[in-house]
């Protein structure tokens, strides 16, 4: 399985870089399914998924195909998948994320999609690869709210929690100063990544790649 997680999507050369060795051919020959369902939450204005596509789009994939899983039925979702050759989820809430790949059944698909394609998630796409979607602590260091989701499990591809945005003027609460004193009253680990941070999996095999900073608690 191969697993780019990033807290701000393709970021910086080294971010791009990673991706291209996990495609593992010219990004001209490559297709791209983008899942923006987790920023269907939030209103105002969404220019950093404008901004995301924009850069899968100078990178010169063959096709870019924006499938959002909770608009329309699996019969119509389910080629697009199955065609591309990266999985991208979008940012945005994770819960509302979660909560879709769960009812739209694409939970069920994706670890054997994942023998073939590349998962690459931004913020909440990157959360939910993992084994836990942080339910205690995302409303504290995100302001995000859970609403009615209370199911604390991950899809699991990840072992260990991954907390994005460190040092991010959007998120005031995400600290190291915050992680430090987080990591003192939870012994399970987590890493910390700011957005010019990724960690890059292959089959289990971890690999940070960055140009910011980052940290690995406990």
């Amino acid at each position: 399985m191969k697993l780019l997680l990033t807290s701000d999507g393709l970021s910086n050369p080294s971010i791009v870089n990673a991706l291209q060795e996990l495609v593992g051919k010219p990004f001209q020959q490559a297709s791209v399914a983008f899942i923006p369902t987790a920023a269907n939450v939030y209103r105002g204005d969404k220019q950093w998924i404008i901004e995301d596509l924009r850069k899968l789009q100078e990178l010169g994939f063959r096709s870019i195909d924006l499938i959002d899983i909770s608009a329309v039925e699996k019969d119509l979702w389910l080629p697009g998948f199955e065609s591309a050759d990266v999985l991208l989820f979008e940012g945005g809430s994770t819960f509302h994320l979660m909560e879709w790949i769960k009812k739209s059944g694409l939970e069920a698909l994706l670890s054997e999609m994942l023998k073939t394609k590349v998962y690459v998630g931004i913020s909440a796409g990157t959360i939910v690869a993992g084994r836990s979607l942080d339910l205690e602590m995302t409303p504290v260091l995100y302001g995000e709210p859970t609403g009615s989701y209370t199911e604390d499990k991950g899809l699991g591809f990840f072992d260990t929690l991954v907390r994005v945005h460190v040092n991010s003027p959007s998120f005031p609460e995400m600290t190291f100063g915050s992680l430090d004193k987080i990591a003192k009253e939870q012994s399970s680990s987590f890493y910390a990544i700011d957005d010019q941070t990724a960690i890059k999996v292959v089959d289990g095999v971890v690999e940070v790649i960055s140009e910011g900073e980052w940290k690995k608690y406990n």
